[in-house]
């Protein structure tokens, strides 16, 4: 499915079909198209939008976050892999805190249970990132 461009946010960059390339949720997916785009909420902002559609109208379960945050969730994601029991303190620069230390392992569970949809992506990440910066 293509993303709508009649709605507020105003695509730029889109990817459709999303839904059959969503990971563990591929073919069975709400979330039919990602884009990078216009803010709905400020026209002078880029936004990432996640477009999710119900099956017969666009959700306003549909997320839209400014690039920084989205960049910040990334960086949440990535420590949380590598935080361990015996880690003290924040291990990035957003100053995390584990409220919940009985329940760690469940992150390194997931991350183990779904290597094989999370290990491409990081890599992918990896070599962009390393022609960016």
């Amino acid at each position: 499915m293509n993303a709508p461009e009649h709605l507020a946010h105003k695509p730029i960059i889109v990817v459709n079909d999303y839904d059959i390339k969503d990971g563990i949720y591929a073919g069975h997916s709400d979330a039919k198209a990602l884009s990078i785009g216009q803010a709905q909420y400020d026209a002078d902002e880029i936004a990432a939008k996640i477009f999710r559609h119900t099956g017969t109208r666009w959700s306003r379960q549909s997320e839209e976050m400014p690039i920084h945050r989205t960049l910040d969730l990334t960086i949440l994601i990535l420590g949380s892999m590598l935080i361990s029991s015996t880690t003290e303190g924040a291990i990035t620069n957003l100053d995390e805190v584990v409220i919940s230390p009985e329940r760690l392992q469940e992150i390194s569970d997931y991350y183990e249970k779904n290597k094989k949809t999370l290990r491409p992506r990081l890599k992918e990440m990896k070599n962009l990132l390393d022609k960016l910066i």
